[in-house]
């Protein structure tokens, strides 16, 4: 991406989009009707690669872009602000620098650590040093990887992941689960062993729906690693398409494809409702962020959202 399609991601907005029946605008009300509401804060990343540090200033594309300790700061500045935060990451934490060669993804997971992550999913260069690559790496991650349509059971990371994952926060009940791209054709069969995958929208309905009805979850979280869209391609499983054909999905955190989306986008679920799908390119150079308000019965009254460059105006 060069710097001038970068700078259209990095402003902020309100979205005229409903999540319920019965979402009233922020133009018509503006965002100061909604202080006695619960609010919650989703701050997420996908395809980090590793980039501990910013780029290069001779970096032609994005110069002085990035950084773990930059984001961090962010992170922390957003968190004194905010009392309800879940920080979400949507896969391949690793590959990209010579910090994943030498330290084998276990940098990535202390800093992430630091930084309070509170959950994951795996992406299919996260499987590059192999499952017990993965492992060796795995103690260092304190937050969970969920994993939906990967089957692990006859691997060494049987146990080792989550299907799901429930957080409540100040008594809004939000439920995660993961689904990630296939790896037949795209990583090597030693790197992933025995691993089963399944096909995500069954996954993704299945679990959407435990959330939603059974577990009644007031948001369904959706980490995914298949990709934003295949232009070309319209049979190949994307966010797109996943949304289109599953139902109890609020949202989709997406990863694998690097896109910037300019904007969190609007699609309709199969029974014509909206969900809301968000990705923020690669490398750390943003952190995304959708604010969502809730009301007194915990439906959902307006969504803020700010993609926000990870740059040297961030003092680390």
């Amino acid at each position: 991406m060069n710097r001038k399609g970068f700078l259209k991601t990095i402003t902020g907005g309100t979205l005229a989009m409903t999540l319920a029946p019965n979402m009233i605008m922020a133009e018509d009300l503006g965002l100061n009707s909604f202080k006695s509401s619960h609010k919650l804060t989703i701050l997420h990343t996908n395809d980090q690669h590793s980039r501990i540090e910013p780029f290069d200033e001779s970096y032609t594309k994005n110069p002085n872009q990035g950084g773990f300790a930059r984001r961090a700061s962010l992170i922390q500045k957003i968190r004194s602000e905010e009392n309800n935060i879940l920080l979400l990451d949507s896969g391949d934490i690793f590959q990209g620098t010579p910090y994943f060669n030498f330290f084998g993804g276990e940098l990535e997971f202390k800093l992430m650590s630091m930084m309070k992550y509170d959950a994951s999913t795996m992406g299919n260069h996260d499987f590059d040093n192999g499952l017990d690559g993965f492992l060796k790496a795995l103690p260092n991650a304190k937050f969970p990887f969920i994993c939906s349509n990967y089957d692990f059971k006859n691997t060494i990371l049987d146990g080792k992941t989550s299907q799901y994952k429930i957080f409540n926060k100040n008594g809004i009940k939000v439920g995660i689960f993961g689904v990630g791209i296939q790896l037949e054709g795209l990583v090597g069969k030693k790197q992933y062993g025995e691993t089963i995958w399944t096909d995500p929208i069954d996954v993704a309905q299945h679990y959407s729906n435990f959330l939603k009805n059974e577990k009644k979850c007031d948001l369904v979280i959706c980490l995914s690693h298949i990709g934003y869209d295949y232009k070309g391609d319209s049979e190949k499983i994307s966010d797109k398409i996943l949304a289109s054909k599953t139902e109890n999905i609020d949202l989709i955190l997406g990863g694998h494809t690097h896109t910037f989306l300019p904007a969190p986008e609007t699609h309709k679920n199969r029974q014509g409702k909206n969900v809301l799908v968000n990705q923020v390119g690669w490398a750390g150079l943003l952190l995304g962020r959708i604010d969502f308000f809730f009301d007194s019965n915990k439906n959902v009254q307006n969504i803020s959202w700010n993609n926000q460059a990870i740059d040297s105006s961030i003092i680390a």
